[in-house]
């Protein structure tokens, strides 16, 4: 369901009062409102309600005959510890909805003449919030689980904590890494961890920012600035107020761009392209880059006082070939989305394809290894991937800059024939006739050793 249709829906709303008169005033009054409103005259009666369906809130008087509202909020949220809940009391009774809402309750109201009008307010405001923060668990939900598209072993793992610190603050962060390692998936995820959640994500292609215009991109410009500003227009970092702005490859921005970033960061306000005031921000640094920017730095490609405003915490995603074991979970996730996507039944690969998978080194990292899974899912339409659904190219292990393979000791002569067959066969693409003739043996003998590590014929 998307989050229009969610938001359209009719909110349920539970009204407990053993007074006739207020909860017919509260029923009425929320109805009148396009809430979809059961009423309960007592404590008991309510449990009965809350039983029969979940309800988005339940508004409940704190003194009533029988059980009181107290009792009733414990009871509730023994069923359903989430339950948004506002408690209704009388003056007298304040210290009392107090306690109430350190044991739970969202609030409390007080029961006063214009108390009807701060109830519709107060609804309102407490769906919303119940709403948002809905929306922010499933976000967080859809990023832990998105986390197993970057892996999660070790360093992935430390990767992730220090991204969850790190979003509770509001320091600059640099993610750096090589092309296709995820780094703007870990921007997100410090995003939507942050308080700042629930206000704009906007990101900026620095590579992308055309020439002459970056300025008023970045920064917004006046009506009449310059020839063809016809009006006045938001730059990114207004567009982002509140929230977090993502810097991708900040690497690409020109030298001259990079100092008025740098006044920025320093001052925390901009100035539009023909505007005469500045305009203060509050916005959250992230920027991400595939170089190295000591380097860029030394090389004067990029200022040494940017990068020092940027580099308060970085965070560093290493390539996939230094993480293998993290492929059998990455390749899972993949299977995973894309049965979903094309409605295909795909169980995992056959035995031996993992070996192939993990001896590529895998140049363009998660990306390059996400569009071989798309592929194979695709072909295989169901039931296990063979090996041969990849066609890898011959830039593996095998032949990584012609260097000769290097084992570890303790590894046994078979175990290091059938490792130098699969890296070899990875090498080629699966081309086992290219394989063979690499490896000195006939096409028969390599068949019979495929056979033997329980690879499927082609």
């Amino acid at each position: 369901m998307t989050r229009n249709a969610q938001s359209m829906e009719k909110k349920r709303i539970l009204v407990v009062d053993d007074d006739d008169y207020m909860r017919d005033s509260m029923t009425e009054t929320l109805r009148r409102k396009g809430y979809d409103i059961e009423a309960a005259p007592s404590g008991a009666a309510a449990l009965e309600l809350f039983g029969q369906g979940p309800f988005d809130l339940v508004i409940s008087d704190l003194k009533m005959s029988g059980m009181s509202g107290m009792d009733l909020l414990d009871k509730i949220r023994q069923v359903d510890p989430e339950v948004t809940f506002l408690m209704v009391t009388a003056y007298g009774a304040i210290e009392t909805a107090v306690q109430a809402v350190k044991k739970g309750a969202y609030d409390f109201l007080q029961k006063t003449p214009t108390m009807l009008e701060e109830l519709e307010l107060n609804v309102e405001q407490i769906l919303k919030h119940r709403q948002l923060v809905r929306e922010n668990k499933t976000l967080k939900s859809a990023l832990n689980k998105q986390f197993d598209y970057i892996g999660t072993g070790t360093q992935m793992d430390a990767i992730r904590s220090l991204s969850k610190t790190v979003a509770e603050s509001r320091s600059t962060v640099l993610i750096t890494g090589e092309s296709g390692t995820g780094k703007e998936l870990v921007a997100r995820s410090i995003h939507y961890q942050s308080p700042r959640y629930n206000r704009p994500f906007v990101k900026v292609n620095c590579a992308a920012l055309p020439e002459g215009l970056i300025e008023s991109e970045l920064f917004g410009h006046e009506k009449g600035a310059f020839t063809g500003a016809l009006n006045r227009r938001l730059g990114k970092f207004e567009l982002a107020s509140g929230g977090t702005l993502l810097l991708d490859e900040i690497a690409e921005m020109a030298v001259s761009v990079q100092a008025k970033l740098l006044r920025v960061l320093q001052e925390r306000e901009i100035s539009k392209v023909g505007g005469d005031d500045p305009i203060e921000v509050d916005i959250r640094i992230v920027a991400t880059t595939n170089r190295d920017l000591e380097k860029e730095v030394k090389e004067g490609r990029f200022r040494e006082d940017l990068f020092y405003r940027l580099n308060v915490f970085r965070i560093h995603l290493p390539p996939l070939r230094e993480r293998k074991n993290d492929i059998e979970k990455i390749v899972e996730f993949f299977i995973e989305r894309y049965n979903k996507d094309n409605g295909l039944t795909v169980e995992g690969v056959e035995k031996g394809v993992l070996e192939i998978l993990t001896a590529y080194d895998w140049p363009g990292n998660i990306r390059e290894l996400e569009n071989a899974i798309e592929r194979a899912v695709v072909l295989t339409r169901s039931g296990p991937i063979k090996a041969a659904c990849f066609t890898l190219p011959c830039s593996g292990a095998a032949t990584r800059d012609g260097a000769e393979f290097q084992f570890s000791p303790g590894l046994t002569i078979a175990g290091a024939e059938k490792e130098l067959i699969m890296q070899t066969l990875a090498s080629c693409g699966q081309n086992r006739t290219k394989a063979a003739q690499m490896l000195g043996i006939s096409i028969r003998t390599l068949r019979n050793k495929l056979n033997e590590y329980g690879v499927a014929k082609e």
